[in-house]
């Protein structure tokens, strides 16, 4: 489904690490593993990337105030599979806790960096290591269950396919708190568009809370590009690449990345919750969709819940919800998607849209994965398939949601 999320990793996680900058100054000095788990991880390579992603911003400028913050990176792996870093900063953000999973278990890896952290601060090797070995050996359990790794330490497994609510997700909490709606508007019009967005902070747990719930918005589309929640100092040439990119960048660094040869860049400042945008991609958007999307985001502002996600939910199946009748189903042939007639039965303007969001990878990528899916005989049964079956968003009603081609 264009998904970039692993499925069925070996374990709960690859490798945790305690880096440390040594010495009074930083400058010039690379970061170093202090501690790692398990301690035969030979992967030299993940490490020594890992290291640099633990300190993205210019430390020498950094304020001890943000000490203890929660932030996450991604690594993109071989088969473009995201590998998430969970962090947390200590020690005059000159050592930082890190955990490496494909697992996108975001409050839970928080929590647990936390205890982590405590046990390191009061020397507790013993129960740090009982905890580490636990949780590595542990079978990934199925959504709902808890789980007890020791008296401080247990956790209930995210179901990773329900919509994110509020507070719960802390990363839709920290997007919807820092980024007022008329500029969530904008973002999500701009990563409908593939732009190139950068997205600045001075806050890192801010800062990439609002990358990932940012994106997460887009669902049951995934950015099939560049995707960098926090942008390490080593890497800042990344601002001025060609293609399409959603990179996160600490305001110590921003100075650097506006002096580059920056071109067409959506740029959102967090702080200021200013956004700078060279394109009318709101504007373009139909305006009834677009509507009918901040209205309901208004409503939902002081309430708790999945609403924020419903809302964006129900945009996209306005969008893109009449693929199903696009569908070309022919007896004893594999399903095909006919882009003509998904692109020609609407109004004007969204016919424009449409016509667009053929060409995108995102809409790509979800269409080759429903046809996989519906060709395989699996089908499929999500959020997004009820949302049409109870709005007017297509012609074709699918009474399960799991379709096959041996259903007409």
């Amino acid at each position: 489904m264009g998904s970039r999320i692993r499925q069925n990793p070996e374990t709960t996680f690859e490798v945790y690490a305690e880096v440390t900058y040594s010495g009074i100054s930083c400058i010039g000095k690379d970061p170093e593993v202090r501690r790692q788990f398990p301690e035969d991880y030979s992967d030299q390579e993940v490490l020594q990337t890992l290291t640099k992603f633990c300190f993205p911003f210019y430390v020498d400028s950094y304020a001890v105030s943000q000490v203890g913050q929660n932030f996450t990176f991604v690594l993109t792996d071989i088969d473009s599979k995201q590998r998430f870093g969970f962090c947390r900063l200590s020690s005059g953000a000159k050592s930082c806790f890190c955990i490496l999973s494909y697992l996108p278990w975001f409050e839970v890896f928080y929590k647990l960096l936390n205890v982590l952290a405590d046990y390191s601060a009061k020397g507790q090797d013993n129960q740090r290591s009982e905890l580490l070995e636990t949780l590595h050996k542990l079978t990934i359990p199925e959504p709902g269950t808890s789980v007890h790794l020791g008296v401080h330490s247990y956790f209930t497994v995210p179901d990773i396919r329900e919509l994110p609510s509020i507070p719960e997700n802390r990363n839709l909490t920290e997007y919807f708190v820092a980024v007022d709606v008329n500029n969530m508007l904008h973002l999500y019009a701009s990563m409908l568009y593939e732009r190139r967005i950068l997205i600045c902070c001075s806050k890192l747990s801010t800062l990439t809370a609002c990358i990932h719930g940012s994106a997460a918005m887009l669902y049951p589309m995934f950015w099939q590009h560049v995707y960098i929640p926090v942008l390490p100092p080593h890497l800042l040439d990344y601002c001025c690449a060609p293609m399409p990119y959603l990179i996160g960048i600490h305001l110590s660094l921003m100075e650097k990345v506006r002096s580059m040869a920056l071109e067409d860049v959506v740029i959102l400042n967090v702080d200021t919750n200013t956004l700078e945008t060279p394109f009318d991609d709101l504007q373009s958007l139909p305006n009834d969709v677009v509507s009918a999307l901040k209205s309901r985001l208004k409503k939902v502002s002081t309430t708790t819940g999945d609403g924020v996600a419903r809302a964006f939910l129900k945009a996209q199946a306005s969008f893109f919800g009449s693929y199903r009748n696009a569908l070309k189903i022919e007896p004893g042939e594999p399903i095909t998607f006919c882009e003509e007639t998904f692109v020609s039965h609407r109004s004007a303007v969204m016919r424009q849209f449409l016509q667009n969001a053929i060409q995108l990878q995102l809409f790509k990528q979800f269409i080759d994965g429903r046809l996989d899916l519906l060709n395989s005989g699996e089908g499929f049964s999500d959020v997004f398939e009820e949302e049409i079956n109870t709005g007017e968003y297509a012609e074709r009603k699918w009474s399960h949601f799991k379709y096959s081609k041996d259903q007409g």
